[in-house]
């Protein structure tokens, strides 16, 4: 009774409190003086000066500072929750030119009152040059602006639940060592971002919004070089970027129902699944694609995160400023404008991801089996993003989570071996090095699964033929992405019955030069500068690395995924090109997602070998990326780095060799007895672990061993007597040492008393 009356007595107090102060409501506004700027010229992309003085009869809490042009109908912020202890702010002016142009400075109280002013006279702005005379519009984009959301959470304030509890199954730490994660910390991204910066001005608005999203949502990539991003800009694609975006193409019924009011609030909603055009949800809930759970946050259930769609939005990236105007032509649209379409068919190509695995097979239907791919998924098909580059696992998503079947391994995977290893080694102290370790190895997995090479050699008249076969395994373009520098080739040696060298076709050296011999099969796309548009930028036509200003495409010889047709793949840009006159004409008949390249060998060639390469960055653009740097020192950087840092070394995707040491004949085996046992695996090629049935019509001591394509032995067991029967043969990849022997070709031989038989194996890890 005593507590109940004191907390009465409290409760009362308060309640007279709130009604004696109600007749004191602060409705004063600040009084706001805006001093500078006041008329003059001030150049887009300089730094610039705001200065105000705004009083308040209690407290002035906060400032906003906005700009505008005679040409905007809204107000452009420029700074928000400025304190007003120091009413002077820095503004790299906004790259927007004007004769006639505005700042407002916007200052509140602690009681919700504001006051504004606005300079009295207007200023101009004059445009940024490089080759191009580029601007901000060039690059604005639908979804939501600038400052359209409050700061994005560190992914710490993630971790917390989503970490640190499982590594093979939870959400942190294979994030943690995805280059989306150090998307703006990667240096070649750095080196690159300069010179197309550099070379179009304001065109780094445009990277940048895709590297580091919730540095660009926060106001911090102007200007656009990226020199004002912060700490926590630097996790890149975070947590809270993609489990905050909504899918700007609302189906009522299937998207949640509160997607509706955050797009109704955007004043352009983007109509297409590219270029950066993310839409994000400003109030603090997370989206994910799962009904259940409890978690300590507001939690929508959104069909979006299945979808490729919500992949496209950065993976689908085309050059605004060019303009299609034939099949194969662009050209250069007004400038200091939004482009008047958006849509991947209708702009320059640079990355057609997305729109390849939407003409892909892989697109329609339940997809491809591909159990190589397929993770968790118990039918083994594959449709989906998603479905490769975040494989379904067992484990819960979050520390007090469900157990999940299929729950989304966020490693986000693709062939980026060289970089993770190079950023642990770079930023000691600032990044996860064993989950960038852990990654670099599921990178080469990858790749090691991404194609299938055979190799045949045939006698002919007065040399050999030697045939090699590339197929594409995955659901875009082999290799895919962003084409700078990356590159797969084919290297192909001969060696006679001494082991002399008698042919080598794709010759790499510790230079890291790649020999361009005649006969040297090199899968990437080339772009450049036309012949029309290059005395508009005062340069030669043909093949560079200027990424931004390159209007055309010189090569694209990259294999197609399965489903391939050329008018599907014409209708995004995406054509296959080939400058090689020899090549036929379509590059790729439709329905063809492999490539053959042959080669004439001398009669001596006894042992021949073809490995598949794959390179990230090629000494070419490293060097490009340092000499054509004018601007800051992140080319030079980027190159001690690739010295430093094995050369970004090529790694072997997968081999097949024909002759040379035959596993029929290595180690005195002698001819294979086809009816006294019958050997086979049972999936070829093996992910992992090989598998192969062995079938015994008597009882047999038998043993097992395993041998690499050079002939060397690398594993081998006695298995005793076995009884009549099927059997299971089984090898772990692993060598007698115990360590991992790789992917590529193996033969596996099988004694059974005086009879044995060889098998051919792929193994993919």
């Amino acid at each position: 009774m005593v507590l109940c009356l004191r907390r009465c007595r409290t409760l009362g107090a308060i309640g007279l409190l709130i009604a004696s102060s109600a007749h004191a409501v602060d409705t004063t506004p600040p009084q706001v003086t805006l001093i500078q700027p006041a008329g003059g010229t001030l150049l887009g992309g300089s730094i610039n000066n705001v200065r105000w003085n705004a009083t308040d009869d209690v407290q002035v809490t906060r400032v906003d500072l906005h700009y505008k042009t005679k040409t905007d109908n809204d107000w452009i912020p420029i700074a928000r929750y400025l304190s007003n202890n120091f009413p002077v702010f820095s503004w790299y002016v906004h790259n927007t030119p004007s004769d006639s142009a505005w700042v407002r400075v916007t200052a509140y109280d602690a009681a919700g009152n504001t006051g504004t002013d606005t300079n009295d006279n207007k200023f101009s702005i004059l445009p940024r040059f490089g080759l191009l005379t580029s601007t901000l519009r060039d690059f604005e984009m639908p979804g939501t602006p600038a400052f359209g959301v409050d700061d994005i959470d560190a992914v710490s304030a993630c971790t917390a639940c989503h970490a640190d509890y499982d590594s093979d199954a939870e959400p942190g730490h294979p994030w943690r060592g995805t280059m989306m994660g150090h998307a703006v910390r990667d240096p070649l991204f750095l080196a690159s971002l300069a010179i197309a910066d550099q070379d179009l001005p304001s065109s780094g608005d445009f990277c940048l919004r895709c590297h580091t999203p919730g540095g660009w949502l926060a106001g911090r990539c102007n200007p656009t070089d990226g020199k004002l991003l912060l700490d926590v800009d630097f996790e890149s694609v975070s947590c809270t970027v993609c489990h905050a975006m909504v899918d700007p193409n609302y189906v009522e019924g299937v998207s949640p129902p509160e997607d509706l009011l955050v797009l109704e609030q955007l004043s352009s909603v983007p109509t297409d699944h590219s270029n950066g055009q993310f839409v994000i949800d400003p109030e603090p809930r997370r989206r994910g694609p799962y009904p259940e759970g409890s978690p300590a946050h507001p939690w929508l259930q959104s069909s979006f995160f299945w979808s490729s769609d919500f992949c496209g939005t950065c993976h689908d990236v085309s050059n605004p400023l060019y303009d299609r105007v034939g099949p194969k032509d662009y050209e250069l649209g007004p400038l200091d404008q939004k482009a008047a379409s958006l849509h991947s068919n209708d702009i320059l190509p640079l990355e057609r991801t997305y729109s390849e695995w939407k003409a892909s097979e892989y697109a329609i239907g339940d997809g491809v089996f591909a159990p190589i791919f397929a993770g968790n998924k118990p039918d083994g098909f594959v449709s989906t993003c998603q479905d490769c580059h975040m494989a379904d696992v067992a484990g819960k998503g979050a520390i007090i989570g469900p157990d999940r079947q299929d729950l989304g391994f966020h490693d986000m995977m693709g062939g980026s071996t060289w970089m993770p290893v190079t950023l642990a080694a770079l930023y000691p102290g600032e990044v996860d090095a064993v989950a960038l370790a852990d990654a670099s190895d599921r990178a080469k997995s990858m790749l090691e699964r991404a194609a299938l090479l055979t190799l045949d050699v045939a006698d002919m008249d007065s040399l050999k033929l030697a045939t090699v076969t590339v197929t594409n395994q995955t659901g875009h373009k082999l290799p895919t992405g962003f084409p700078e520098g990356r590159r797969m080739w084919i290297h192909l040696i001969a060696r006679d019955a001494l082991g002399q060298v008698v042919y080598e076709s794709g010759a790499y050296n510790v230079a890291g030069n790649l020999i361009l011999d005649d006969d040297i099969r090199v899968y990437e796309g080339k772009m450049g500068i036309s012949h029309s548009f290059a005395p508009v930028v005062g340069m030669e036509p043909g093949p560079t690395f200027h990424f931004a200003l390159n209007d055309t495409i010189y090569k694209d010889n990259r294999i197609p995924p399965l489903g391939f047709t050329n008018t599907a793949f014409d209708a995004f840009g995406g054509q296959p090109v080939d400058s090689d006159p020899s090549q036929p004409v379509p590059r790729y008949p439709d329905g063809q997602n492999w490539d053959v390249a042959s080669y004439e060998l001398p009669t001596s060639a006894s042992e021949v070998i073809a490995t598949l390469y794959y390179q990230s960055v090629t000494k070419e653009h490293v060097e490009f990326l340092e000499l054509a740097n004018h601007t800051n020192n992140a080319g030079a950087f980027f190159a001690d780095v690739w010295t430093d840092n094995g050369r970004a070394a090529p790694v072997a995707m997968v081999a097949d060799t024909v002759g040379g040491a035959d596993p029929a004949s290595v180690d005195g085996l002698d001819s294979v007895d086809a009816g006294a046992l019958t050997l086979f695996p049972e999936v070829n090629p093996s992910r992992g672990i090989v598998y192969l049935r062995l079938d015994l019509p008597r009882p047999a001591e038998t043993e097992w061993s395993v041998y690499d394509a050079g002939g060397r032995l690398v594993a081998s067991l006695r298995l005793g007597r076995l009884s009549p029967g099927p059997h299971r043969i089984e090898w772990d990849g692993r060598d007698h040492g115990g360590h991992d022997a790789g992917a590529g070709v193996f033969w596996v031989r099988v004694r059974a008393d005086g009879a044995e038989l060889v098998q051919r194996v792929v193994r993919v890890r």
